[in-house]
């Protein structure tokens, strides 16, 4: 049996400016992969009814399932339920009860509904209404010719919602239990030739198709895939996970997408009920707003200490004038000192401490741009790792967050001694 094929168009002018990017594909595309469908076509098209009716024609064409997002709104622009029915051939009617829910979704929320509103009631003839309890727009399913065509809302929420309530439902009953399931292994501050060094064994155990790697700034997530049926394929992705796992060792940091680097530091930190403090030069505060992020995280975040001047690291955080002096703000000497101050004032479980230069400017001979210490004190003396960070200011100081992070994470845990050298490669993956 082939397996179905399927297409996405976007709708929106607004995607095809320098200012938008299109994302509801990638939701989509996610969700088709699970099921084992080939998705064969991305496109993007304005709000021209006439461009959307012959986009849509094309795509027909060549796929047995059409997923179009967004120009279900109530603005003059958004013409995507026009455009379908003229390309179908179809009447657009205004369904009353859909309607009356509109005014009902306003009504709840104590609002007037606008007279453009109205059109959002619009249903193509013969289509089946998808319940948006997200938003104003619902959703429709249009069958032609032994062929689907969903058309979703465009706003990321109120799309996720009905993937899950009606696209995912839909596909199940079309896919005999066959889904295809990723995990996300993350890990932080290894470089990807590092890893794949690391995990080439796991290619032949289990194929090459089975794993990807995708890097970014700090952090790779290793995906792992298996298909068939739920029995089939959960020991199949067990097995895969404990194998990596073994491989890559405690670089490792979370299993999910959605788990960041300051969630499980947090976890941690709660778990063990232990508190930490920041001080901060190059990263301007961008550790504790890391942390600070995270629900719950007065439970263990105290305060942080912002001390960018040298002067201000004497008065606030007690370093040293000799020490400054000797070695200068970018060192370690300095960052133990910072890390010590701000847990004893602070009179913290655990501190925090970054310094370095983040460029463009400010860079010597034997102190250059990228040039990062940070460090990690509780129990003991200080760990303090040097970093030679690539890419501009930005990048730099988001990879001595994620540095000091991990830093701090491995000192939850107690896994190793930190207090080495560290290098991270040009692709900014940390090593």
């Amino acid at each position: 049996m082939q397996p179905m094929r399927a297409v996405i168009l976007a709708v929106g002018s607004e995607l095809l400016g320098p200012d938008r990017l299109e994302s509801n594909s990638l939701l989509l595309t996610q969700t088709l992969r699970r099921y084992g469908v080939d998705l064969v076509r991305k496109s993007i098209v304005g709000d021209v009814v006439g461009d959307i009716g012959r986009e849509l024609t094309s795509l027909l064409g060549d796929a047995d399932l059409v997923l179009v997002s967004g120009g279900l709104g109530p603005t003059a622009d958004d013409v995507t339920r026009e455009a379908v029915a003229t390309a179908l051939g179809r009447r657009l009617i205004e369904d009353p009860e859909q309607l009356e829910e509109l005014r009902a979704k306003f009504a709840r929320f104590g609002m007037r509904m606008a007279e453009t509103n109205i059109k959002q009631a619009d249903v193509i003839e013969g289509a089946t209404v998808l319940a948006n309890s997200r938003g104003s727009a619902p959703g429709q399913l249009v069958e032609v010719g032994g062929k689907a065509i969903f058309l979703f809302p465009g706003v990321p929420g109120e799309l996720a919602g009905l993937i899950r309530s009606e696209l995912e439902p839909w596909l199940s009953g079309r896919t005999d239990g066959e889904v295809v399931e990723t995990r996300v292994i993350k890990v932080a501050c290894v470089g990807e030739s590092t890893l794949e060094e690391r995990i080439l064994p796991a290619y032949g155990e289990f194929g090459r198709e089975a794993i990807s790697v995708l890097a970014s700034a700090g952090e790779i997530q290793v995906r792992l895939t298996a298909s068939g049926r739920v029995h089939d394929r959960t020991p199949v992705l067990e097995s895969m996970t404990r194998r990596l796992r073994e491989l890559i060792g405690d670089s490792v940091y979370a299993e999910g997408q959605e788990s960041s680097l300051e969630e499980v530091v947090g976890g941690l930190l709660a778990s063990q009920g232990k508190t930490v403090v920041t001080a901060e030069s190059c990263t301007g505060g961008l550790i504790a707003q890391r942390l600070t992020a995270v629900p719950g995280s007065s439970a263990y975040f105290l305060g942080a200490a912002v001390t960018y001047a040298d002067n201000v690291k004497r008065k606030v955080l007690e370093v040293a004038s000799e020490t400054l002096d000797r070695y200068g703000a970018v060192s370690p000497e300095v960052v133990s000192e910072m890390a010590r101050g701000a847990r004893r004032i602070f009179a913290a479980d655990y501190a925090v401490a970054v310094s370095g230069i983040a460029g463009p400017g400010g860079g010597t001979p034997t102190k250059p741009r990228g040039l990062v210490y940070v460090g990690v004190v509780g129990e003991g003396d200080p760990k303090v790792k040097e970093l030679r960070l690539p890419g501009d200011r930005e990048r730099v100081r988001w990879l001595a967050s994620q540095w000091a992070l991990d830093l701090l994470r491995r000192q939850l845990l107690r896994s190793e001694d930190l207090s080495g050298r560290g290098q991270v490669e040009s692709g900014g993956e940390c090593e």
